[in-house]
């Protein structure tokens, strides 16, 4: 007798995702390609309006903040938002 899940799970496709190795590749590429960026502040020089824009790295600190709290802002706006779940069975 076989189980149906099992038999199920072994036809489904795998995606180059579902390999931890690759994810950890990935992960890892990001953080060069990142890196490399940052480490472009060194060698070219930028003629920014603002003084405190000239600095070292200001770019990608600009870029974490506005990602974080763009995640923080939906995190809230989910709640203002949220709807339960049979809603739309009435």
């Amino acid at each position: 007798m076989t189980d149906s899940r099992h038999s199920a799970s072994t036809h489904e496709r795998s995606y180059w995702l579902d390999d931890p190795a690759n994810v950890t590749r990935l992960y890892r590429g990001v953080w060069v390609v990142g890196l490399l960026l940052v480490a472009t502040d060194f060698v070219l020089r930028r003629h920014d309006d603002l003084a405190f824009a000239e600095t070292v790295g200001f770019y990608a600190l600009y870029g974490f903040v506005a990602c974080v709290s763009l995640v923080l802002a939906a995190k809230l706006l989910r709640r203002a938002v949220k709807r339960p779940e049979d809603y739309y069975d009435h």
